[in-house]
């Protein structure tokens, strides 16, 4: 059984310091040899340019392929051909095609208009009628919170697929049954193009807890059991973090998974781990 590949997404830093240590993390992560490595791009465009400058940067440090995420909620079409023909332009050929956060002021679905794409599907055939660009989706194995069902999910995936796009990156779970489970759900539907889990590395539960609501993840009962009261003992944390985030990629790989996407949070340690032991 051969091993399975991995890639890196990482955000756009907001202050010097954090500036360095993304460098520090894509230095130490591109030792991995990744199959391709991401950058976050804010609901409406608020980190366009910060998504911009930090493939630049990535892009002087390694030859590994970097995608760019990249949202249409919000933006004209005209805007967005504007956008990624500087991305083509400037040697990116990867986008992460998503819709983006909804506004407060907005609804889904949205109301039809002319400038504006209204589905991810749409979006990922205007990119390829743009630019022949390697366009990786999302995908939502315990339901997008603004879908109907889970397999109002499937079906829109299998839209995407069909407008073009070459993979599908899950949202963030911790239990493999529940991607395993809906990788069934999309194989009778008839989708057979990749969809590769996603994964993230705990390094503050808090936070994640906070991060997984907004998102629809499930943290199930165990996980909030092996955390309790580490609030203050960062390190005995961190160990159950890395030995969560190993077994959860092993488990993965045992089963046939060909690639894994990690979601970095800009931080190199546990992740490292995780891949060497897949590797």
């Amino acid at each position: 059984m051969s091993k399975p590949t991995y890639s890196f997404e990482f955000f756009p830093p907001k202050t010097e310091k954090s500036a360095q240590a993304l460098l520090e993390c894509t230095s130490e992560l591109a030792k991995l040899n990744p199959k391709f490595m991401t950058v976050t791009y804010g609901a409406g465009g608020t980190t366009k340019d910060g998504t911009i400058d930090t493939i630049a940067k990535k892009m002087d440090m390694t030859n590994i392929p970097i995608g760019s995420h990249l949202t249409f909620l919000n933006t004209t079409k005209d805007d967005l051909n504007e956008y990624v023909d500087g991305l083509w332009q400037s040697g990116i050929k990867h986008i992460v095609a998503l819709r983006g956060d909804m506004p407060e002021d907005l609804q889904w679905p949205l109301d039809p208009d002319g400038d504006y794409y209204q589905y991810t599907s749409d979006f990922v055939e205007g990119l390829l009628d743009r630019h022949d660009f390697e366009i990786s989706v999302g995908a939502y194995p315990e339901k997008h919170p603004d879908s109907k069902s889970l397999m109002a999910d499937v079906y829109a995936l299998g839209l995407k697929f069909e407008a073009g796009a070459h993979r599908a990156l899950t949202q963030f779970f911790f239990d493999n049954e529940v991607y395993y489970d809906f990788l069934e759900r999309c194989s009778g539907a008839g989708i057979t193009k990749p969809i590769c889990p996603g994964l993230l590395p705990i390094h503050d539960f808090k936070s994640m807890c906070g991060f997984a609501k907004r998102c629809g993840a499930n943290i199930p009962d165990w996980l909030h059991e092996k955390f309790d009261g580490l609030d203050d003992k960062p390190e005995e944390a961190h160990k159950i973090a890395t030995e969560l985030l190993v077994a959860q990629s092993e488990d993965l790989a045992k089963n046939g998974v060909e690639h894994i996407h990690y979601y970095t949070l800009n931080k190199s340690d546990i992740t490292r781990q995780a891949v060497k032991a897949i590797s």
